[in-house]
C-alpha cells in the first residue's frame, strides 16, 4: 500500500512539473506574439500611403 501511495505521489508530482514545463513556454511566446501585434497594429505601413492626384 505505501509503495502505491509513493508511486501516485510520484506520478502527480511529474505531471504537475509536466504541465508547468509546458505552460510557461506557452505563455511567454503568447504575450510576445500579443506585443508584436499591438506594435505592429499601431504602427503605419510603409510605403502604403494613398498619394494625392
Amino acid at each position: 500500500m505505501m509503495v502505491r501511495m509513493a508511486h501516485l505521489a510520484l506520478a502527480t508530482a511529474f505531471f504537475a512539473g509536466l504541465a508547468l514545463d509546458i505552460t510557461v513556454p506557452a505563455t511567454v511566446l503568447s504575450v510576445m506574439a500579443l506585443c508584436r501585434w499591438l506594435l505592429l497594429n499601431g504602427m503605419p505601413e510603409a510605403g502604403m500611403e494613398e498619394r494625392a492626384a
